[in-house]
């Protein structure tokens, strides 16, 4: 799904008082990062996400494969850490509504 610029601003706005759940280390992005960013954002819509110094990726990169890998859209991009969006499929999780 194409983001609209609208829809950016807001869920950036949203993503910014989050805290990184998802951490892209040494091992760079295998199935097991896959996996737990496709489990939190089946939870919570948005997440954001940290990529350590110890990976040879640079945040936009990361964001790039994961987004991919997972059927996501990158929100944003800001030094280490980037965020995430994809609808969740769940009917117990407050999905985020647009303006």
């Amino acid at each position: 799904m194409a983001l609209t610029g609208k829809q950016v601003r807001q869920l950036r706005a949203l993503a910014h008082h989050l805290n990184p759940v998802v951490n892209v280390g040494r091992g760079d992005i295998n199935d097991g990062v896959v996996a737990q960013t496709e489990e939190c954002l089946e939870a919570h819509e948005l997440i954001k996400c940290n990529v350590q110094d110890g990976s040879d990726l640079t945040a936009r990169e990361a964001a790039n494969e994961l987004a991919e890998r997972c059927g996501a859209d990158v929100v944003q991009v800001i030094g280490h850490r980037f965020s995430l969006y994809r609808m969740s499929s769940r009917k117990d999780v407050d999905h985020i509504k647009f303006d």
